[in-house]
């Protein structure tokens, strides 16, 4: 979810809030419990990078931690600004950011770094994070790899309530190791009796292990630790080709 100009995800933010904002915790949460969690003190300063509707965000609140969350998509902030309104949320590109105070530890889940479309980005999006922290403080973020891509080509209907119907489907193009889910939302007007419909591409770029690991050092991070989603705890579904990784700045 980040980039320099308008967000693909702001013309669908309340689709994807309905449709993923809650979804990714539950599956994550054994994995995020032992990568982060238990590793940093409650009360401590939190950044939820790419924090999208706020809904990991809430988590890291119920926890006790101070949270400072960024995404690049307006309307995923307003979103989590009326989840949480006591939050520092603020729209902000992860790979052009800064902080004016440090924080003890920091965030990005949901694959959201993968929306980053090339790695001198991807590159400066690890610096920003790395100089937002403390000396010290703990960075984790998961990552898709072509795995999960290659898995994950489908189409498919979801209706919910009485108010939308959507289409989403996914493809992922291996010469260029770009994956792109296209969103289409239909929306009923009952003022106007008609369908109002949004559409959006969303794009993300598969990176090599090795590209993202040598990215996180030249960042400055140390301690570097890879953890597959599935040995991490990860329910099915969200664990295939997913990565988790922690480093300390």
């Amino acid at each position: 979810m980040t980039s320099a100009h308008r967000s693909s995800y702001d013309s669908i933010a309340q689709l994807y809030d309905r449709l993923w904002g809650d979804w990714y915790l539950p599956a994550a949460l054994p994995a995020l419990d032992r990568l982060f969690f238990r590793r940093v003190s409650t009360s401590s300063r939190v950044l939820d990078l790419c924090c999208g509707s706020g809904h990991v965000t809430k988590e890291l609140v119920r926890r006790g931690y101070q949270v400072t969350g960024i995404d690049n998509s307006t309307e995923l902030i307003e979103i989590a600004r009326s989840l949480l309104p006591e939050v520092d949320f603020r729209v902000a590109d992860a790979s052009d950011f800064g902080l004016e105070n440090r924080v003890d530890a920091a965030l990005s889940t949901f694959d959201s770094l993968n929306h980053i479309l090339d790695l001198p980005r991807l590159t400066r999006a690890f610096g920003c994070a790395h100089d937002a922290l403390n000396p010290g403080g703990l960075f984790v973020f998961d990552m898709n790899l072509e795995e999960a891509y290659t898995a994950d080509e489908q189409q498919w209907v979801v209706e919910r309530d009485d108010w939308n119907v959507s289409l989403v489907r996914g493809t992922f193009n291996p010469d260029q190791q770009l994956a792109s889910t296209e969103l289409i939302w239909f929306r009923l007007d009952g003022e106007a009796d008609c369908w109002r419909r949004r559409a959006s591409v969303v794009h993300q770029r598969c990176y090599a292990e090795a590209d993202i690991l040598d990215g996180v050092t030249s960042a400055g991070f140390r301690d570097i630790q890879v953890t597959p989603a599935p040995e991490a705890g990860v329910q099915p579904g969200l664990a295939y080709g997913r990565i988790f990784v922690s480093a300390v700045a």
